[in-house]
Order: structure tokens, then C-alpha cells, then sequence
């Protein structure tokens, strides 16, 4: 089971294997999973929210899963994910998919253990979780990285990945005041510009992991005009 939150979206028009994949991956530990049937769902929760992980078929009612896949990528970046999933195994589907750069091609039918054991190869890849170890302590805060959480009075709170990488920028840079635009970077690498606002809703959910009270911290502060700084 995964140790850390995960947010995937599992785009494919056939309802039976939505629901059996869905249920697989909350199974499993992943416990946001969107769902979404055709090309302009996909799209519209691709624009609203944030993703680690994409699960696409290629052939949708509404378009073809290459054409959003280069959709997505042109509004989130190389940096997300993508797992193609099809039931046609012809070579230039396959080698298709994986030129425009998708992280892996599966091919229907599945075993439900290949579908996880690809998935969670890929998150490793990508955001290289499962290999921190160790821990710091913020206040009252103890942060595991090797289990992903935030221990605080013996409750513990899990961090999401991009949560993850944040606070581990700002751990490694401790003391240090670190920009907006450095911040950005860390989390979104092939392109930044624009991600402001959302650099701050993880702010946001960091703080209320980590101080008592987050509208007035005392730990991961705001250094203004600057950026960002832990303590």
C-alpha cells in the first residue's frame, strides 16, 4: 500500500471498468480517485484540479486519448504522469502512445496486480517517495518521510506528493528564504509561470498540517516580497 496521498484520474468510457479500476486503486490506499468518461470531462477536471497520476484510455466516445493526452500536457506540463490504457495492441499504438511521451502503455485485458505494480512504478519514477527515509521536526510537528506524514500529538496527516516535494525543498533549505518563483520550479519544473495561486493553496494545507494555528504561523512563514521560509 502506497504511504503517501495520491490524486488520480481515471479517464475511460466503459462504466464496468471504471467502477472495477476505481475500486482496485481506493483498495489499494489511493484515496482520491476521480473518475471521468469522455475527453471534455477529462479535460474539465484536468483544469480544476491537481493530479499525480493520469490513467487514459485511448479511444473515447468524444475524441482520442492522444489528442488529450497532448491537451493535458499543454496545461499541466511533462511533469504529470500519464498511463495510457487500450485494447488495441497493435505496434504503432503502442509506440504512439510512448512517443509522445506517455509514461507507460498497458493493454486490455489486465491483471488487476500488472495495473498496480505499473501504477506504483510510476509514481516511484516520477516523484522518487518511497526512497526518503528519515524525519525532522517542526515544533510539535514530526514529519516521517519514509511513511509520508505529519505526526502532530499523536495524530497522524498525510502528505499529498506535491506537499511532499514542498516541504522537503523548504527542510533542505531550512532557515533560508526561498522565492516564489524557486518554490514553483521545485513543483512544477517544466514550467512554472502561472502556478503562483496554486503554490499557495499547498502553503495553505502544509500550515494546516504543521502550526497550531495557520492563519498566524510560527513555523513555515511568509517572508513578504521574498517568499517563503521554515523555521
Amino acid at each position: 500500500m502506497m504511504q503517501y496521498e495520491c490524486r488520480i484520474l481515471l479517464v475511460d468510457d466503459e462504466t464496468e471498468l471504471l467502477q472495477m479500476v476505481g475500486k482496485l486503486l481506493v483498495k489499494e490506499g489511493y484515496k482520491h480517485v476521480d473518475r471521468a468518461a469522455d475527453c471534455g470531462e477529462a479535460l474539465r477536471q484536468t483544469q480544476e484540479n491537481e493530479y499525480e497520476l493520469v490513467l487514459l484510455d485511448v479511444m473515447l466516445p468524444d475524441g482520442d486519448g492522444f489528442t488529450l493526452f497532448e491537451q493535458i500536457r499543454r496545461i499541466k506540463g511533462s511533469r504529470l504522469p500519464v498511463i495510457f490504457l487500450s485494447a488495441r495492441d497493435e505496434d504503432h499504438a503502442r509506440l504512439r502512445g510512448l512517443g509522445l511521451g506517455a509514461d507507460d502503455y498497458i493493454t486490455k485485458p489486465f491483471l488487476p496486480e500488472e495495473l498496480l505494480l505499473r501504477v506504483k512504478a510510476v509514481l516511484k519514477r516520477t516523484y522518487n517517495l518511497e526512497d526518503e527515509t528519515g524525519s525532522d521536526r517542526i515544533g510539535k510537528a514530526l514529519v516521517d518521510w519514509g511513511a509520508g506524514t505529519i505526526c502532530v500529538d499523536g495524530e497522524d496527516y498525510m502528505l499529498t506528493a506535491k506537499e511532499f516535494m514542498l516541504l522537503k525543498k523548504l527542510c533542505e533549505n531550512r532557515g533560508r528564504i526561498l522565492s516564489m518563483n524557486v518554490l514553483c520550479d521545485t513543483l512544477w519544473p517544466d514550467g512554472s509561470y502561472g502556478y503562483e495561486n496554486s503554490l499557495m493553496v499547498h502553503i495553505r494545507h502544509l500550515r494546516e498540517k504543521l502550526e497550531d494555528n495557520p492563519s498566524r504561523p510560527e513555523h513555515l512563514l511568509t517572508v513578504r516580497g521574498l517568499g517563503y521560509k521554515l523555521k
